[in-house]
């Protein structure tokens, strides 16, 4: 098994680094936790399974609930090689033998075979035609789909072709969209889309076309961030689709000209966010006060082994803290570019409105319930997905272990992992989706414009802030065409993954492998 002496323990989510320099740690200890046996170097499938198994056995979750992953499952390196054999592949291994058979339970642990198109995915980059998209059937007895425009991304081949939110479609290439279909249908680089219309509560098609080919974007998640004028009261508006740490400075800027206008009231739009990375959530929230500095915003929670290890070493590594500066961790293994540092433009609220659906997940959840235990948090919309699990790519590479550096150049597999759950400061966790306190469900027919005071869920929050009769007219207004079952982000790596890919050190040793003296 591989030696654990100088990668500790992750600790991922808080940014908070705890030096523990190799030299800290007596060259005179050897480990005794180690499986005798050579490990598999000439067959690279087993390989990979081997670092599979070792991954998830040093890290993950569910550890404890897994037989096979215990420390003294395997007493020698040839049996866990006689387990990993049986396995067709690293996939068979990872989802059937490892995760998915406890799948009441893990749901997003999943793996990749090019870590480069994971990395990518989390900064942002993607092949799009730059509509972000629903489907669903075109009427309630109807076999066939017809996809929504949920937004179009700005400088994108849709907007460039003047596609709005709104508009919708029933054919690409000439094939009608059904629910078998649709993923295939979509992948094409280049799609002839043709219209359809909404009528009498149906999509039915037109004979009009247009013409899409895909291109490599980097989305940039602050879409809309406006200050609009309420009556004398300034309330800031800010859509954000994704909590993408490579457009923090972004997120921050947008809080610095709220601060510039004076804002006293907030809508934060999550309503289409899957998720993203904890450190991105945590500076968001402190944006959104500022007057917590320090204080408690989420609680982790590990397996038995690292829970014991971080309370017995380490305990404020369990928390992470309201801040006031951008996170700026130690990135050179991640793929992300690193910040300067930057002071949080922070609002002091102690009231927010958040629009949410069951659309939006992790991160976003993370902030909303870790927010709720310090401020008012007005959840305006539906249900949530309820996520409340983290998740980090360890990658095959020697010392340091599962890091990005002196990674196996021999394959680009990576696995994510779930590593630890969370609630908020009062202990508090969402499993089951946030319940809204104001429900509205989206309506195909009545999307209306992203940041205009009369579309219906903005609206929804903006007459609770002041009442006022034309916003109460914009969400009174009867819809078709509700709750789609096909969300377009559900194509991406990153989709409804909170994660965190900063990997301090923790003074100590791995929990069941044991440290003697030579």
């Amino acid at each position: 098994m591989k030696v654990y002496k100088y990668l500790m323990l992750f600790l991922l989510a808080g940014g908070i680094l705890t030096s523990c320099a190799k030299e800290d740690i007596d060259d005179n200890v050897k480990e005794t936790g180690e499986l005798p046996g050579e490990e598999p170097t000439s067959d690279l499938q087993l390989e990979i399974k081997d670092f599979i198994w070792k991954a998830m056995n040093f890290i993950y979750l569910y550890k404890d609930n897994v037989a096979v992953l215990q420390d003294d499952y395997f007493t020698t390196q040839a049996e866990l090689n006689s387990y990993l054999e049986d396995w067709n592949s690293p996939e068979d291994l990872f989802y059937d033998g490892l995760v998915y058979q406890y799948g009441e339970v893990d749901e997003f642990s999943f793996m990749v075979d090019d870590y480069e198109e994971l990395e990518n995915s989390f900064s942002g980059i993607r092949t799009t035609t730059g509509m972000n998209i629903a489907a669903g059937p075109t009427c309630e007895t109807c076999n066939n789909w017809f996809i929504a425009v949920r937004y179009v991304l700005p400088g994108s081949p849709a907007d460039e072709k003047g596609i709005k939110r709104g508009m919708v479609f029933t054919e690409v290439d000439g094939t009608e969209f059904t629910s078998s279909n649709i993923n295939q249908l979509l992948s094409n680089e280049t799609l002839t889309l043709t219209y359809g219309e909404i009528q009498d509560g149906e999509v039915v098609s037109t004979a009009e076309t247009v013409t899409l080919t895909k291109v490599t974007i980097t989305e940039n998640p602050v879409l809309v961030s406006k200050t609009i004028d309420l009556d004398g009261i300034k309330v800031g508006y800010l859509m954000y689709n994704r909590f993408t740490h490579d457009f923090d400075d972004e997120l921050n800027d947008a809080f610095g000209q709220f601060k510039a206008d004076g804002v006293t009231e907030l809508v934060l739009d999550l309503r289409y966010n899957p998720g993203g990375r904890v450190t991105s959530a945590v500076d968001l929230a402190s944006m959104i006060t500022g007057q917590f500095k320090g204080e408690v915003l989420i609680r982790q929670q590990w397996n038995s082994e690292w829970q014991a290890a971080f309370e017995s070493q380490n305990p404020e590594a369990l928390i992470d803290k309201f801040d006031d500066m951008i996170f700026d961790g130690d990135e050179s293994d991640s793929g992300h570019e690193a910040h300067d540092p930057m002071p949080i433009n922070s609002l002091n609220l102690d009231k927010v409105y958040i629009i949410a659906t069951g659309s939006s997940a992790s991160a976003s959840e993370l902030v909303m319930n870790g927010l709720a235990a310090h401020i008012d948090v007005v959840h305006v919309g539906t249900r949530t997905v309820g996520k409340v699990q983290a998740s980090t790519t360890l990658y095959d590479a020697d010392v340091p272990y599962w890091t990005k550096e002196n990674v196996n150049p021999e394959h680009k597999y990576a696995i994510q992992p779930l590593i630890y759950s969370l609630t908020n400061n009062n202990g508090e966790a969402y499993p089951d989706g946030l319940i809204p306190d104001i429900e509205q469900q989206e309506y195909v027919s009545t999307y209306g414009t992203l940041g205009d005071p009369t579309e219906p869920l903005l609206a929804l929050a903006l007459n609770d802030i002041q009442s006022n009769r034309m916003l109460q007219e914009a969400f009174q207004k009867p819809g078709v065409l509700s709750v789609l079952p096909y969300d377009s982000n559900s194509k991406d790596l990153d989709f409804q993954r909170m994660y965190t890919d900063d990997l301090p050190l923790l003074q100590g040793k791995k929990p069941g492998v044991s440290f003697e003296k030579e």
